[in-house]
């Protein structure tokens, strides 16, 4: 199953028969059978025609509409659920002081967890005082974590941390872009551009895998509840952004995949730096490889794409929400 985006502006998605096709002024630019299709993520000024969208409805399938930077709109979905005693559980979970400090260390634990097995692996080419300090920040953050006496503990630690982080992130690029730290509204950096629209890939991502499951991606453990904010998207994605988005982000600059020259001022918000139109299609494609990667899932023990993973994430955790099991085991990789 795979993702289709849509980038080119101008573009239409039309259904012929059981293919999904994208074309642009009578010329075809993509064909993709429908049955492969598990969401679909529109970028600016794209058409769908209207049985493209009853397809897409009829299905389940997620559709995400978008501005061509990939700031949201909104998404389009079939308003009915069968799922209302889940969401009746989540509910009583979310309102349970207990039960969500548990699952917000866990997700926290998994994320700096994952953030130092990844200074680690840059740790073992190159001798740098600041990159062991960072790696020993995070190691000390996560022990504190089971202390931590409610979700603001959490939270605290979880910021202290990404500062750290970000601060060895930095030292472990091979361009100088100007990241000098996480900055995120708006970007004002190529590396941070790259991370922030990553990050949003990776919501979409996310929460498309909880409404399959059947949980409410507006109520979640880590993150407030807020209005229009997909807490439990944001929640779960925590312990995927070292390994899907970061991994991806040092990937392309160290090989100068991508360089200044592909990025821009916005012309949407003063102050932002953005990726060019084309630089957007690369991500996408090394962003999907990615997302597509097989990988040994830890809870299951068997082998599953990335993108797998977040269903098999958010299935875990509606099983904790329901009692079905007793505590929320996060992705961790080794």
């Amino acid at each position: 199953m795979a993702v289709l985006y849509l980038v080119e502006q101008g573009a239409t998605l039309r259904k012929d028969s059981g293919t999904l096709v994208v074309s642009k002024e009578s010329q075809i630019l993509q064909k993709i059978p429908a049955l492969k299709v598990n969401q679909v993520v529109v970028f600016g000024n794209v058409n769908l025609t209207t049985p493209v969208i009853t397809y897409l409805l009829d299905h389940g399938i997620d559709c995400v509409f978008c501005s061509t930077t990939g700031r949201y709109h909104g998404r389009l979905f079939s308003t009915e659920s069968k799922f209302g005693l889940l969401r009746q559980a989540q509910f009583q979970a979310v309102s349970n002081e207990a039960a969500k400090r548990s699952i917000a260390i866990q997700m926290v634990r998994a994320k700096l967890s994952n953030q130092r097995t990844m200074l680690m692996r840059y740790a073992r080419e190159r001798s740098d005082a600041s990159l062991e300090s960072a790696i020993a920040g995070l190691q000390s953050s996560i022990e504190r974590l089971e202390k931590a006496s409610d979700v603001p503990s959490v939270q605290g630690i979880e910021g202290y941390a990404s500062t750290l982080y970000y601060g060895a992130f930095r030292t472990v690029l091979k361009q100088d872009l100007g990241f000098r730290g996480r900055v995120r509204r708006p970007p004002r950096d190529p590396v941070n551009s790259l991370l922030s629209f990553g990050y949003t890939l990776l919501v979409y991502g996310i929460q498309a895998a909880i409404r399959t499951v059947g949980l409410d991606p507006f109520l979640g453990f880590l993150h407030a509840t807020e209005y229009s904010k997909p807490s439990l998207a944001l929640d779960l994605m925590e312990e995927f952004r070292p390994i899907i988005v970061d991994s991806v982000v040092l990937r392309m600059i160290n090989n100068n995949i991508l360089t200044a020259e592909d990025f821009e001022p916005s012309t949407e918000r003063q102050g932002m730096i953005r990726l060019k139109q084309e630089a957007i299609k690369a991500f996408l494609r090394y962003y999907e490889e990615r997302v597509q990667t097989e990988v040994v899932h830890p809870d299951t023990d068997t082998r599953a794409t990335y993108r797998r993973c977040f269903e098999l994430q958010a299935r875990q955790l509606a099983r904790v929400i329901t009692g079905k099991d007793p505590a929320y085991r996060p992705f961790l990789v080794k």
